[in-house]
């Protein structure tokens, strides 16, 4: 667990969430640094990759899929699993050689829910969507869940999916599934995109705000979307997970990609990219064990402006 003091982080421990199943998260590296990282075991202590190896399906029948908590809700660091690194570990994005940032546009404090991916799910940049006409941007499903709690860093939720918003990035094609961890006290309330504007009004409003307008302070121009920004509706939202995941699958099993570091895996065993648990072992080793750092830059907490110019529907059904 991580617990701040002063304007030093002080350690306690080197794992910092135990799943209610099996995976735990474990930390290497500086924080606030380019060296940290964060990298997974299963329950044997085995080193796993959260990309290829945790399920989509924590519940199949039921449709509860796993998702990896990469940024917890209020926080600005911008961590993401890494594609391009064996093992596949939560990093922070780097741009231009700086650690990467989300700012807080007002009146917005960093991420408003907690941010992760969807494992076994990839949006195939070769791929053009017929819906967006976009290809995709390359990464796993994103995934926002707007459950009550805040989440740590490397947890693994069980979460229910309720709708998905078509998001076009830099002419790619983002698409951002929203849920809620299925032992959330509203979860019983919330069954499809329609339940959270009863519920939560204004919730899917200001969550396709932030998404529009978040760049708008490094430069960029503002974020477009399909369907005229209008969320889509749980059934939208499986279809498109079934076929991220059919992504993954050709991904995974490509010949092409053996030896290639973002592939490698301990579970897939008729991957061609499969690697032992001793040689797992040996690649998790070769990062420095867990230090203290510093707090992020106080910059990281200035608040920007951005004048809003649009007005959509929210879904179609709300």
């Amino acid at each position: 667990m991580i617990r701040g003091c002063c304007k030093r982080l002080r350690i306690t421990s080197h794992t910092i969430l135990k799943s209610v199943r099996m995976y735990t998260a474990v930390e290497k590296g500086t924080p606030n640094t380019l060296d940290y990282r964060v990298f997974y075991t299963s329950s044997d202590g085995t080193p796993i990759s959260p990309f290829h190896d945790i399920p989509l399906y924590a519940d199949s029948d039921n449709k509860y899929c796993n998702m990896v908590v990469e940024i917890p809700r209020w926080t600005n660091a911008k961590m993401e699993i890494c594609k391009e690194e064996s093992l596949n570990p939560i990093k922070q994005d780097v741009k231009k050689g700086k650690l990467r940032f989300v700012n807080n546009v007002f009146p917005y404090h960093g991420y408003i829910w907690n941010y992760g991916a969807l494992p076994q799910t990839w949006e195939d940049p070769s791929h053009v969507d017929g819906n967006t006409k976009c290809k995709g941007d390359d990464d796993p499903l994103d995934v926002v869940e707007i459950g009550a709690g805040v989440a740590k860093r490397g947890e693994i939720k069980q979460v229910k999916i309720l709708g998905v918003l078509a998001m076009i990035d830099e002419e790619e094609t983002d698409w951002k599934v929203v849920c809620i961890d299925r032992n959330d006290p509203m979860a019983e309330h919330l069954n499809d995109i329609k339940d959270i504007e009863t519920h939560m009004p204004g919730y899917l409003e200001a969550t396709r705000d932030w998404f529009r307008i978040y760049k708008v302070p490094t430069g960029k121009p503002m974020n477009d979307f399909a369907f005229e920004g209008v969320w889509k509706d749980k059934a939208f939202a499986d279809q498109i997970i079934q076929e991220t995941n059919g992504f993954w699958k050709s991904l995974i099993s490509s010949k092409e990609r053996a030896g290639s570091p973002g592939v490698e895996n301990t579970t897939q065993n008729n991957s061609a990219a499969f690697i032992s648990s001793n040689d797992a072992q040996a690649l998790l080793n070769k990062h420095a064990p867990l230090q203290a750092g510093s707090e992020a830059d106080p910059s990281t907490h200035h608040q920007h402006f951005v004048k809003r110019t649009v007005s959509e529907n929210v879904c179609n059904k709300c």
